[in-house]
């Protein structure tokens, strides 16, 4: 029965390895037509961009005051790069991608802190300096 067995591993095995290829290699790419070939390209040239403007603007800073001049800045780059505008719902869309935009969010705490008005005025020493 031993023997069986063997003989039935090495079918096993002559079937895993069919064109070279065993079981657990990785698949051959499907063919697929040569314009889906050149927008899974200029997607990719996209993301690399945008990895590529991450350096300058990075993704920590669309967390607080700052967030729209770095969106700002992430999407003048992808502009500069492509020759084409960008909005910035679409370099969003990109890096939603690479990250929980959920967690830059601000909380209703830092808008509401942001958002807090106090009365302002220079203390009364700063005046009488400026008179003597």
């Amino acid at each position: 029965m031993s023997n069986n067995n063997n003989n039935n591993k090495k079918k096993v095995g002559k079937e895993e390895e069919q064109d070279g290829l065993s079981v657990h290699s990785p698949c051959k790419a499907p063919y697929s037509s040569a314009s889906s070939l050149r927008k899974e390209q200029s997607q990719v040239d996209l993301e690399l961009k945008l990895l590529e403007a991450l350096e300058i603007y990075p993704p920590v800073k669309l967390q607080g005051i700052h967030r729209h001049f770095v969106l700002y800045g992430l999407t003048e780059y992808m502009r500069r790069s492509f020759n084409r505008q960008f909005s910035a719902s679409d370099v969003l869309q990109m890096l939603d991608r690479f990250y929980n935009l959920e967690m830059l969010k601000p909380d209703d705490d830092e808008s509401r802190i942001l958002n807090q008005v106090e009365e302002f005025s220079l203390p009364p020493s700063y005046f009488t300096k400026e008179e003597s």
